[in-house]
């Protein structure tokens, strides 16, 4: 939702806005400095959605090509810079995973190594993880993108709903699908913490 402000007033803009805005008006620094300051939270976006880090890579360069190549359509009076950028990165990462080759065995990335748990926990917790990861991969692009973007990011509806283009409804009828779906083959294929 955006904020009306008295008429004459306007909002100062946050500091990825004001550097693409300088950016956009040819400060190679700034660009360098808004790259770097986007570049690893989109690529852990962009995996989540994609579950593919290559795959992932590709739709964050496109999408930073994207946002080189639209910066003259960004008005910040119609909203954020972070609200913009999102909605071209989950546009990239989108069209990415329709060209989605064959992801690879879940097994080849390993487990994550934490010392704090037990060795049983570890396996359960490793187990539980890929179950997720591997039915979460078969939910349709824009579900896999709303949970990314809801449990990953801790976005709002309204949020989610301007970064995917939608409404916030229908934000919400793409997580229900997407957790009814999780919940419906975990409790099918999990009893007491292993896989059948």
């Amino acid at each position: 939702m955006h904020q009306f402000l008295p008429p004459g007033e306007t909002r100062a803009p946050d500091p990825e806005t004001r550097l693409f805005l300088a950016a956009r008006d040819g400060d190679g620094a700034a660009f360098a400095a808004l790259v770097r300051s986007l570049a690893a939270p989109s690529l852990a976006l962009a995996t989540r959605v994609l579950g593919n880090g290559a795959l992932a890579e590709e739709a964050v360069q496109e999408a930073l090509t994207n946002l080189w190549r639209t910066a003259a359509r960004f008005d910040p009076e119609r909203g954020p810079f972070a609200a913009w950028w999102r909605r071209i990165l989950m546009n990239a990462a989108l069209d990415g995973r329709r060209r989605l080759r064959p992801a690879e065995p879940l097994e080849a990335a390993g487990d994550p190594a934490d010392p704090a748990p037990g060795p049983w926990e570890l396996a359960e917790a490793a187990d539980l993880d890929r179950a997720v990861a591997a039915i979460v991969a078969t939910l349709p692009p824009r579900q896999r993108a709303a949970l990314a973007l809801f449990h990953g990011q801790g976005l709002s509806m309204a949020e989610i709903a301007e970064a995917l283009d939608t409404s916030a409804k229908a934000v919400e009828g793409l997580l229900e699908r997407g957790r009814a779906v999780l919940r419906e083959r975990l409790n099918h294929g999990f009893r007491d913490g292993h896989e059948r």
